[in-house]
């Protein structure tokens, strides 16, 4: 699962902010998570959770939804 998924099922981000995020991710070339962080949006703590999430995903360790 892609980080801003897991970021907007955490209701940390609208799916609206993070159509706006990608878009000027595509400008300023920073990792998705890095931008969020730096407009604000989210703490590095959540980032920090999200993407520990998403790792235990990619290993299939995940089983609560």
């Amino acid at each position: 699962m892609k980080i801003g998924e897991i970021l907007v099922r955490r209701g940390l981000i609208s799916s609206i902010q993070l159509e706006q995020a990608i878009t000027v991710q595509g400008v300023c070339h920073l990792k998705l998570g890095e931008l969020l962080v730096t407009e604000g949006w989210i703490q590095t703590t959540d980032l920090e959770q999200a993407l520990l999430e998403q790792k235990w995903r990619q290993k299939g360790l995940w089983v609560i939804d």
